[in-house]
């Protein structure tokens, strides 16, 4: 009788443990606040590398943050966050008279938020049908 308790429990024991590891999800997601803070570190750093001057080029570009996004992904547990970032960028050029030249124009980043990494990554946009 004994050795039918200890095979019962030893049953149970695995059938709970099976099910537990079925019902396993990936890694936890971190908050809203946190993800939005780790994207903005990555906004300035775009800004900060986008902002380089290039003396053989002659072109002095500031990048403006207009605006940082993230929306949670239910149902996707590796990547639990979509972000992106917006800028307004503005470049200047001189020639060699010093004549400037001055053009503008919106950029957007897009990135997701990758659990087992714990940070963002860069979505490239999909390639237009041909």
């Amino acid at each position: 009788m004994r050795t039918g308790r200890t095979a019962g429990i030893a049953i149970a024991a695995a059938a709970l443990a099976g099910l537990a590891a079925c019902g396993r999800k990936g890694p936890e997601a971190p908050g809203r606040e946190v993800v939005t803070q780790l994207l903005q570190q990555e906004a300035d750093a775009l800004k900060r590398d986008g902002e380089k001057l290039d003396p053989v080029l002659r072109v002095k570009a500031t990048w403006t943050i207009a605006g940082i996004d993230v929306t949670e992904r239910p149902g996707d547990p590796e990547r639990p966050w979509a972000g992106a970032i917006r800028f307004k960028i503005r470049s200047e050029m001189r020639d060699e008279q010093g004549v400037a030249t001055v053009d503008e124009f919106d950029r957007r980043f897009d990135y997701a938020y990758n659990a087992g990494l714990k940070r963002w990554i860069f979505q490239l946009a999909p390639s237009p049908a041909p």
